[in-house]
């Protein structure tokens, strides 16, 4: 039987050839040829989203309390922490995956399995870094615009990335079958909770909220690509 790690890591360089390799800016217009599936796909998750899992997350929200809801959204970044070490160091970032390192070895112990976030006063913040993150480091371009089942807004270059991601998720990567999948549920609804504000947003101001959330998306991950500080764009191109 073919290993699932081989398949996976013979689909990235393919993915990310298709998504070409030129690194392009967000002023520029995004490649979306697949926009009527997409849409399609957009619209079933949200209809998925609006009867089950907002429901399921507002009711997390107003019946949990807050220091529970804290301790269970800090006990799940503490698990990204590996993916966040591996791709601050493969960015060229060593200090910061020093100190990433020491973030996740301190949560883990004296914030008991990351329920608690102690390194942040000792001075270890806490940075996000993804492979598709890396990816765009390397100049590896977006590529198309993808809606994903069940999983919202991607890429091609940050798709490839999720495939990566997804053999070091310390949750996914759990054997005990059981225990996986009540944590992956716990972590969906973690999640979901942490944006009902932003969706919120969307749906009072957005007159298009497939095109408004297309470009928050690539907005937000041209941001976490270039850590806060994206380049100016050179309007000399468009002259």
């Amino acid at each position: 039987m073919i290993r699932k790690e081989v398949v996976t890591l013979t689909l990235i360089p393919a993915l990310l050839l298709a998504g070409g390799c030129a690194q392009r800016p967000p002023h520029q217009e995004i490649a979306d040829p697949l926009e009527p599936v997409n849409r399609a796909i957009y619209q079933f998750n949200d209809k998925v989203d609006e009867f089950v899992l907002k429901p399921v997350a507002e009711g997390y929200q107003r019946l949990t309390p807050k220091p529970v809801q804290k301790g269970v959204h800090n006990f799940f970044k503490n698990l990204e922490e590996p993916i966040v070490i591996v791709n601050g160091a493969l960015q060229g970032k060593p200090r910061q995956a020093a100190s990433d390192s020491a973030r996740f070895f301190f949560n883990t112990t004296f914030g008991v399995v990351g329920l608690f976030d102690v390194a942040t006063s000792m001075g270890h913040p806490k940075h996000r870094e993804d492979f598709g993150q890396t990816f765009g480091a390397w100049g590896f371009g977006e590529g198309w615009y993808l809606v994903l089942p069940l999983m919202g807004p991607s890429t091609v270059r940050d798709t490839s990335g999720r495939l990566l991601s997804n053999q070091m998720d310390l949750v996914s990567q759990h054997e005990e079958v059981r225990e996986r999948n009540s944590a992956i549920a716990l972590r969906l609804v973690d999640t979901r909770a942490q944006l009902l504000d932003a969706t919120r947003m969307r749906d009072a101001g957005a007159l298009d909220p497939y095109l408004y959330t297309r470009e928050v998306y690539r907005q937000y991950r041209w941001n976490l690509i270039h850590d806060g500080n994206p380049p100016l764009p050179d309007f000399e191109q468009f002259d």
